[in-house]
């Protein structure tokens, strides 16, 4: 299992007792959780669950015994949608633009395309993913950007390297460290094609 991969299975009685109505609610309704990027114990898999709002959000961890279907970022690219929003207007101007490259689509418009609750609305940000395993040169990284940045909603994406993620946008920026995400925390770094020391 890898950060955003969007999971099925996980019921109310897996949940802690102190979790909120509204999580309750969401996977009672049958809603997928989100893989997070943390460790967890044997057997289980760090997730987080989604609400409606966009603050709400809630940590905690699945049996990895209870997954019944399990969907990464990068099965949603060819999937489509009806509704006529920003984000997925720029998902369709972007998807010929990444076509040779893996990626896949995570956040709101992932969980939508997923699961086909709505989680898009007119302001929301498009996230995507792309896996690079070689080391993407800061210039094409500002290629890239300046690509997404035509878009007509903001665009984050996110460079999943073998030791964490690391923002495009950041990347491409001048600072000569960057926050890498990892499963034990942030770290600032130099390179992140790195193992953290």
């Amino acid at each position: 299992m890898n950060a955003h991969d969007l999971l099925w299975g996980m019921t109310s009685g897996q949940l802690p007792s102190d979790a909120p109505a509204w999580v309750l609610e969401a996977i009672n309704a049958g809603h997928p959780v989100v893989v997070r990027r943390a460790i967890a114990e044997p057997g289980q898999v760090a997730v987080g669950v989604r609400g409606r709002l966009r603050e709400q959000r809630f940590a905690t961890v699945m049996p990895l015994a209870a997954v019944q279907r399990r969907v990464v970022p990068e099965a949603l690219r060819g999937v489509t949608s009806s509704r006529d929003l920003p984000a997925l207007r720029a998902l369709d101007l972007l998807r010929p633009v990444l076509a040779q490259e893996a990626w896949g689509i995570t956040g709101s418009a992932g969980f939508e395309l997923a699961s086909g609750v709505q989680a898009l609305h007119e302001h929301s940000d498009l996230d995507l993913i792309l896996r690079t395993h070689e080391r993407l040169e800061r210039g094409d990284a500002e290629d890239l950007l300046a690509i997404l940045d035509t878009a007509p909603c903001a665009v984050d994406l996110q460079l999943q390297t073998p030791f964490g993620a690391v923002a495009l946008r950041e990347w491409a920026g001048g600072s000569r460290r960057v926050l890498l995400k990892t499963v034990s925390g942030a770290h600032l770094v130099v390179d992140p094609w790195q193992a953290v020391a």
